[in-house]
């Protein structure tokens, strides 16, 4: 889902420039967690690069809290290269969200850690030699968050899987406002599907019920055979729901900012543009304020998810996937045929 040439290789020397900074700044032992090998490393550094996870658990890569201030400075710029200034925003919210799920738990040790809910426990990984001739890489992850790039060929050719979370979902403010970090997302799918004729509303709710997670979990390649047969509703290669092209003006604009709220995490210039006729919106659970619910937007080249039902529903998932071009694996085939013909 990579647009053409431009502003991905643009996007690609910002983060070359980056990555390189921030390993330049680092001790060897830290760079030694920092850095493993690119895609050409063979299957194990492979299998490392696609694993992810949106757990609070050890992401793989050099956390922000065994960093110097100069060097966190230097890793959340390379952060920021992947990120529009909202997907950045919203991603710097979350990490500040984990002080808040601190004090609501009472501020509890364990997991083998001093603290369990760590602002600093989001871990920056590079695979590969930034801004080298073979493909390389760079991930960021941690509670809530997980960031997955791939440059290959000076061109930036996969910015998922996109994971962003929220616990809470909703917190209070002074003045009596609330802080929903993931919220405009949340009010977008429900205007959308309350909009929906009745008819059209009986389709595109699937469930009554929602799911306990986004259905895809952290599976790194999907419809492989490996969904699990209790998921509901189950993840099909045929898209369920209700299809862009029959909803009205009104309804087709709803969708359309709900779709820009998944891809617009990221640069201006690196999604190509996608075929809104073609993408189906799903949902499942109540579409009552506050109460569980999931949505869905699938077509070709496309998977977001999102699931608000833990904690009350006030602790929401978010994710947006490229089922057949997760993690560049589209890109790296290419580039792999072309660079050993003969």
């Amino acid at each position: 889902m990579i647009a053409g040439e431009g502003a991905d290789r643009a996007v690609a020397g910002r983060m070359a420039a980056a990555a390189s900074a921030w390993l330049a700044g680092l001790d060897p032992d830290q760079r030694a967690l920092a850095q493993r090998a690119g895609p050409s490393g063979g299957p194990g550094a492979e299998a490392e690069r696609l694993r992810w996870s949106y757990l609070p658990t050890d992401h793989g890569g050099l956390p922000l809290g065994r960093q110097r201030p100069a060097q966190q400075s230097l890793a959340m710029r390379l952060v920021s290269t992947g990120l529009s200034d909202a997907g950045y925003v919203t991603v710097c919210a979350v990490m500040g969200l984990e002080n808040v799920l601190d004090g609501a738990e009472g501020f509890p040790r364990g997991g083998g850690r001093e603290r369990y809910r760590d602002p600093g426990l989001y871990y920056l990984r590079v695979f590969g030699e930034p801004g080298g001739p073979g493909p390389w890489g760079w991930r960021f992850g941690g509670h809530h968050v997980s960031l997955n790039n791939l440059v290959v060929d000076g061109r930036v050719r996969a910015v998922t899987p996109c994971f962003i979370g929220a616990n809470p979902a909703a917190a209070p403010l002074l003045g009596g406002g609330s802080l929903r970090v993931l919220g405009p997302t949340e009010d977008l799918a429900r205007d959308l599907v309350r909009s929906l004729s009745p008819a059209l509303r009986a389709r595109a709710v699937l469930l009554d019920r929602a799911p306990s997670d986004i259905v895809s979990r952290n599976r790194p390649r999907l419809f492989d055979g490996d969904v699990e047969p209790d998921d509901e509703p189950p993840l099909t290669v045929q898209p369920q729901g209700v299809a862009g092209s029959e909803l009205d003006s009104a309804g087709r604009a709803l969708l359309e900012a709900l779709l820009a709220a998944y891809l617009g995490r990221v640069p201006d210039g690196l999604v190509a543009p996608v075929d809104v006729d073609a993408v189906h919106l799903a949902w499942a659970g109540s579409t009552e304020p506050g109460r569980p619910h999931y949505h869905r937007l699938q077509g070709p080249r496309l998977l977001a998810e999102w699931d608000d039902t833990q904690d009350g529903a006030n602790h929401a998932h978010s994710v947006w996937r490229d089922p057949e071009a997760d993690f560049g694996l589209d890109a790296l085939a290419v580039h792999r045929a072309e660079h050993h013909r003969g």
